[in-house]
């Protein structure tokens, strides 16, 4: 096949390609299927089928959204149901043979999470799961997405699926992030510009000086949240520091296939000239740290700007949407952002619980206390191993947060952790959808240091004053 001028996105989409139909859905082979606890109906229907598990070797799992994060006692999760969810991923795994990392299991936790510590996440390969953060996994140049339950049947059974090609999408951030602004400044901004649904029915290609300038966890924040700006998937070019943080994984190829792995990964960029469907620039030097102030990851601002009037919305749909979100959020056109009072703090969930995210949020916290609750959500066992190693824990725990066990926790609530009625959560997750964390509840979407700082103050604050101060 000529790749020459070919993006990312189509080097790995045509490498997968098993067939293409005339109405354009194009059957793909899938090289890694993540599973979570959620995948207990789509092994009931291979069992309904008479089926088995197409290929257990390239099938790997872990329960992150039903366990609870005060322990790691099943018999502590109170639903029958979600107690069974967990259970069942692990009774699956063993009669089917795929691999699952238990609750008991230290490298358990946030699938999200899981996949790249272990090495399993490699770029050029096709992910799917049945979860719509799959898109996380762009961040080491694989083409991954989430899927629906009966999809995930299709793949246990087949190792392929159906779909239409998508559009491709370069979004471009050029220059240098000042002090005290984040990967998750840069995908809130880019989200705030283009819109939530900037980006349907494309997959985006992350570029520029400023993607490339960060680290691997700062890029898997990024492509996590492809989905909140309408993308099918989020991708950014494998280089050195996609190598560097494969090497010695788990998972990661070995002595003479890691040298053929990286001649094939560094293959992989797309050429110069390759064309997308749609560009999009923004300038790194311009983005300061952002909070949402609606129900939209789209309605978020710099941290240094009002609410917005809904009387100046550019058209009568986003109006509407705005006074709703307002009204749900019992908020006031003109409120500064940082006079929004806060009852309660998350850092956690797919978006920013690994390592470095957790030592942003422990330099704020260090030496401070907090003076609401605040909860912080290792993304998997490994990552929690490793900060009270460095001794973060103590950190937070000094601070007035509360430590707890790996998962997904508050992000989505399905394990009980939820914030209340008409109380307000500063959440470094990826949604704040009303109802997301709860019946009534309000959630603003912040990185893990500005969430830091909210646990702090009482309120939403530009974390850009403590690290003055500090």
């Amino acid at each position: 096949m000529d790749t020459a001028r070919s993006t990312l996105f189509a080097k790995i989409w045509d490498r997968h390609k098993v067939v293409e139909r005339e109405d354009g859905q194009t059957l793909l082979y899938v090289d890694r299927h993540y599973i979570h606890d959620g995948s207990r109906r789509a092994f009931e229907v291979l069992a309904e089928k008479g089926l088995k598990l197409r290929r257990p070797d390239r099938t790997f799992g872990t329960p992150d959204h039903y366990v609870p994060s005060s322990s790691r006692d099943i018999s502590a999760i109170a639903d029958a149901e979600a107690r069974a969810m967990v259970e069942t991923i692990e009774v699956n795994a063993a009669r089917h043979g795929a691999t699952v990392f238990g609750l008991r299991d230290p490298r358990q936790g946030i699938v999200h999470v899981v996949g790249p510590e272990q090495g399993l996440t490699q770029p050029g390969i096709t992910i799917v799961c049945g979860d719509s953060h799959t898109s996380t996994h762009g961040a080491l140049g694989a083409l991954a997405f989430g899927i629906g339950a009966s999809e995930v049947a299709h793949v246990m059974a087949t190792q392929t699926l159906w779909q239409r090609r998508p559009k491709s999408m370069r979004i471009s951030v050029e220059g240098r992030l000042a002090r005290g602004v984040f990967a998750k400044d840069i995908i809130l901004a880019i989200i705030a510009q283009i819109g939530a649904a900037g980006a349907t029915g494309h997959v985006i290609e992350y570029a520029g000086s400023a993607i490339r300038g960060l680290s691997m966890e700062g890029r898997l924040t990024v492509c996590n949240m492809s989905i909140e700006a309408g993308g099918r998937a989020g991708l950014i070019a494998p280089d050195e520091t996609t190598c560097a943080y494969l090497a010695g994984r788990p998972y990661a190829p070995k002595e003479r296939d890691w040298e053929s792995a990286l001649a094939a990964w560094r293959a992989l960029p797309s050429d110069d000239g390759a064309r997308f469907d749609r560009e999009v620039t923004l300038d790194a030097a311009g983005i300061v740290p952002m909070a949402t102030w609606g129900t939209s990851p789209e309605h978020a601002a710099p941290i240094t700007d009002r609410i917005p009037d809904p009387s100046t919305a550019p058209d009568a749909q986003r109006r509407a949407g705005w006074e709703a979100a307002l009204a749900y959020m019992d908020l006031a056109p003109g409120t500064p952002l940082d006079a929004i009072p806060i009852d309660r703090v998350f850092i956690g969930s797919c978006t920013n619980s690994r390592i470095e995210d957790l030592r942003a949020a422990a330099a704020i916290a260090r030496g401070r206390k907090a003076v609401i609750p605040a909860w912080v959500v290792p993304g998997s066992g490994l990552v929690k191993a490793e900060a009270e190693a460095e001794g973060l824990d103590a950190v937070f725990k000094a601070a007035g947060f509360e430590w707890r066990e790996a998962g997904c926790s508050m992000c989505v609530g399905m394990n009980g952790d939820l914030v209340a009625p008409g109380q307000r959560c500063a959440s470094t997750s990826n949604r704040n959808f009303a109802g997301r964390q709860g019946k009534e509840a309000r959630t603003h979407l912040v990185s893990p240091a500005m969430a830091a700082a909210a646990a702090l103050s009482g309120r939403l604050t530009d974390v850009r004053r403590m690290l003055a101060e500090g």
